[in-house]
């Protein structure tokens, strides 16, 4: 990657079944990946079936996936997940260029759209800011990720 202009060898398409392998990969590569999460293949097609997006930012000449930008809708609000940028192309501008094409998707829903950025991610809260997210107050976030003994 170092050796190619990024930025004219960058395009950003929706996902495909047939990148599940490497996106999964990649997302482990960011720590954005983890078992516990349920990040299957089935989850990812349903989410898409009910109206959300998932945008792969892809090296034109590798064919190597370089970010992702997911985006599940509920009908009301848009939750944007598991975006982030290929740790060696990272400070770049492509996630100012991923999160312009996935505002674009939001806008088009009409919907309100909502993240989780953990405290210590600097860059990314800045890059949310500049972009006109605001702090939601003092919430805390709890999940059951197993609901299998409920």
């Amino acid at each position: 990657m170092d050796n190619i202009d990024l930025h004219n060898d960058l395009i950003i398409r929706d996902y495909k079944e047939e990148d599940y392998d490497e996106l999964i990969n990649f997302w482990y590569l960011t720590d954005m990946g983890n078992p516990e999460r349920g990040d299957s293949s089935d989850t990812i097609s349903r989410t898409l079936q009910l109206g959300g997006k998932l945008l792969i930012l892809e090296s034109k000449s590798s064919r190597q996936i370089c970010g992702s930008s997911w985006m599940t809708y509920d009908g009301r609000r848009i939750l944007l997940h598991h975006f982030g940028i290929l740790p060696e192309c990272q400070g770049k501008g492509l996630s100012k260029i991923l999160l312009q094409e996935s505002l674009q998707f939001i806008k088009s829903k009409n919907a309100q759209v909502k993240l989780e950025v953990h405290s210590t991610n600097l860059k990314a809260i800045n890059l949310y800011k500049k972009f006109g997210f605001k702090h939601l107050g003092e919430y805390n976030v709890y999940i059951i990720r197993d609901v299998s003994n409920l």
